[in-house]
């Protein structure tokens, strides 16, 4: 029987980890793949893998493939001609000369988590038991890769697809840039790890056989003697070999293969400089488009060995201004400055001073941290790159440059707290364009700039300002879910909350899973009373992001109101684990203690949370209603006392004013209550207030806050009039 369990073997190099795995009881194989970067670059095994069971899937699980088709064609090219891309953005579709906008460095854990679903959906589809899947050489893989495996044994039951992570000894390299799923400790947490030695294969081949092995099989050999071999060679044999290895690859017409072996062979072919530049500029303007960055910045580190502003000015460009873009995306925004600065000392082109001019002022505007921020700095630089965008000779292309740029004082003047003059610029900045532009030119930029104005209006609390020019831009760009998303933010907080969850839903449909869409989704389904619908979108958050805190703790109370005391309890350990003295987690923490008679317990929680955060309202209310029921009519009033100063919120009034009566304080309650009623008119106030007005023989106002509590709810009737007869025993 096989032990289900997914395996991470590690063994110095490829024979080893062959022979380690037929050691193991595995099922059936799906497929093994290579994650050797130098193969294919960017998600090398994921392409592999997706142009192997795609064509399959298309026949058992044609829906899958449909809902999945954004990321098997942002990681499997060459699927193209076979999986119909239905949901394409002005962004996706931007011609170069147009790109102003590029994808945040989170789309590849979105890409990651819907290809773990749509494997999970091909496997249900194959049935007959589980299969294996075996990943080769992830130490030499590009970090999507490494995101993707991350997430694949994190979130795959192993009994469905069994997945084995092969690597080299030595500890594994992560991305340049933070990211969500680092490779390492996923596969330390979800894997039974296997630590192999062994012989390597014994040699078979002459000198010459085995450089030119080494070059066949693209370099990714983990056999010394042939990296040795391949070394020794004279200059003139191993380009040759190169540019023979390059032609076969290149008449396979895979696109994937020009940002990895086609690439490389090019590099160390006969003319480095020449095609191999040109073929790392093309990797380097795809990836950017992409939104691969790792592979940007690579790629511009190996072309930047290659030419010189003199030799080649244009691919020079492109090896700065490509890498700037990709840190910035990184958030490694303090590597960017020397680049500008290069640029600045070597170039006198126009456009380039004024491509750094305004990359210099959004470093200091959004990118470097608060202690380097500097608006004035920030506002130098972008009137020095508006002055050169309005020397443009065209005048459709003037315009544009002109408004790109004071898009970006738009910021600065929203950053520097001058929201009504950004929407001034942006507002001149969308008329201009309109007058000057055809109605297809800059597609992109001008939704960005009314988008960015729908952003300026929802800060300003103008939210049908804000919706009218979100609406506008979705019309335009319709599957761009980020702005389906953020239209649902403002309806939300206007109050239209079916109008809301559509536009979440939509935001959801478009877009690979992203932990935000369903946790807003999830809120709306609570305030609507769909509270198990809002419990499953909590938790598919949770699936997502373990580390989502909100998410754990929205989860928690809604299952603490439907009774699953355990199931909530989990959820506030698994929170608590995360964050410690996080306040809100701690107050619900008490709120279970107290659920389960544990008085002195939920009594701690609630005072480690005001330890936290002695801010914090309910938690002082909290506390107080636990002194209350234990007798501590002094700490009860005391704490319910502190909670009414933070918080205007009507049922602290009341419940402060139930211990003021108590406590014989009747003048305080009655004066609490007052306003209470005045708010919400509610039934249980006039209620309680009778009880105090009756104590301070004030009867005939105690008599009709009686009947007026009787006659709004029938269901105190019966009490009222129990009351009513010890206020007026004679009538």
């Amino acid at each position: 029987m096989a032990d289900h369990r997914h395996h991470w073997v590690r063994a110095p190099h490829r024979a080893a980890r062959a022979s380690a795995r037929e050691e193991l009881e595995l099922p059936p194989g799906l497929a093994t793949v290579s994650a050797d970067r130098r193969l294919r670059g960017p998600y090398t095994a994921v392409g592999s893998l997706l142009r192997a069971i795609v064509p399959d899937a298309l026949e058992r699980c044609p829906e899958a493939v449909g809902r999945h088709d954004v990321e098997i064609l942002s990681t499997a090219p060459e699927l193209r001609g076979i999986v119909p891309a239905t949901r394409e953005t002005l962004t996706s579709l931007a011609v170069p000369k147009e790109r102003t906008r590029y994808y945040s460095r989170l789309r590849t854990l979105r890409i990651a988590h819907g290809l773990v679903e749509f494997l999970t959906q091909y496997a249900l589809a194959l049935g007959a038991g589980p299969r294996t899947l075996v990943i080769e050489d992830l130490h030499r893989a590009d970090p999507t890769d490494r995101e993707f495996v991350a997430v694949l044994v994190r979130r795959m039951d192993p009994a469905l697809l069994t997945v084995v992570a092969n690597t080299a000894a030595e500890p594994l390299e992560e991305s340049a840039g933070s990211k969500a799923e680092p490779l390492e400790p996923a596969l330390a947490a979800h894997c039974r790890r296997v630590d192999a030695s062994g012989p390597e294969t014994p040699l078979t081949e002459t000198g010459a056989e085995l450089a030119a092995r080494y070059v066949r099989e693209d370099g990714t050999t983990d056999d010394p003697h042939a990296a040795r071999a391949y070394a020794e060679l004279p200059v003139a044999e191993r380009r040759a070999l190169h540019d023979a290895r390059r032609l076969e690859l290149e008449a396979l017409d895979e696109r994937s293969l020009r940002l990895g072996a086609v690439l490389w062979h090019a590099e160390q072919g006969s003319d480095p400089a020449g095609l191999g530049a040109d073929l790392l500029r093309e990797a380097s303007d795809y990836c950017c488009d992409m939104g691969f960055y790792d592979a940007v910045l690579e790629y511009g580190a190996r072309g930047a060995a290659l030419v010189t502003h003199e030799t080649h000015p244009k691919h020079w460009w492109t090896f700065i201004a490509k890498p700037t873009t990709a840190l910035a995306a990184l958030e490694l925004s303090d590597r960017i400055l020397p680049y500008y600065e290069e640029a600045r000392s070597v170039s006198t082109d126009a456009e380039i001073h004024l491509q750094c001019a305004y990359g210099t002022a959004m470093l200091y505007t959004r990118f470097l941290g608060d202690d380097r921020r500097d608006y004035r700095l920030a506002r130098s630089w972008i009137n020095t790159a508006i002055a050169f965008a309005t020397q443009t000779p065209d005048p459709k292309e003037r315009a544009f440059r002109t408004a790109f740029n004071r898009n970006g004082l738009a910021l600065i003047e929203v950053r520097e707290g001058r929201p009504e003059a950004a929407l001034a610029l942006l507002d001149a900045c969308v008329a201009r364009l309109d007058e000057v532009l055809d109605p297809g030119d800059h597609a992109l930029h001008r939704s960005v700039l009314v988008y960015n104005r729908a952003q300026v209006h929802a800060g300003l609390g103008r939210h049908a300002d804000a919706v009218a020019d979100y609406t506008a831009v979705i019309a335009v760009d319709p599957n761009y879910a980020e702005y389906h998303f953020d239209r649902g933010i403002v309806l939300r907080r206007t109050g239209r909350l079916e109008a809301a969850l559509a536009d979440f839903e939509e935001a959801i449909r478009l877009s690979p899973p992203f932990p935000e869409a369903y946790y807003n989704r999830g809120d709306v389904r609570a305030e609507l009373g769909d509270v198990k619908g809002a419990v499953r979108d909590f938790g598919y958050v949770i699936e997502l992001d373990p580390s989502f805190i909100d998410a754990h703790l929205n989860r928690a109370s809604l299952l603490a109101g439907l009774g699953e005391l355990q199931a909530a309890r989990r959820d506030v350990d698994a929170g608590l684990a995360l964050s410690p003295a996080h306040p809100q987690l701690l107050a619900v923490s008490g709120q279970l203690r107290a659920a389960e008679g544990m008085a002195e317990e939920a009594r701690a929680a609630y005072s480690a949370a005001l330890d936290a955060d002695p801010e914090f309202a309910q938690a002082w209310a909290l506390r107080g209603e636990i002194a209350y029921e234990t007798g501590d009519l002094a700490a009860a009033v005391a704490d319910l006392e502190q909670a009414v100063r933070l918080s205007d919120d009507a049922g602290l009034r009341f419940n402060l004013a139930v211990a003021y009566h108590d406590a014989e304080r009747h003048a305080e309650a009655v004066v609490l209550l007052d306003d209470v009623i005045t708010e919400t008119a509610d039934p249980s106030a006039h209620l309680q207030r009778a009880r105090s007005l009756s104590r301070l023989d004030r009867l005939a106002e105690a008599e009709a806050d009686l009947r007026a509590a009787a006659e709004a709810d029938p269901d105190l009737a019966a009490e009222a009039e129990e009351l009513l007869a010890a206020v007026c025993p004679e009538g």
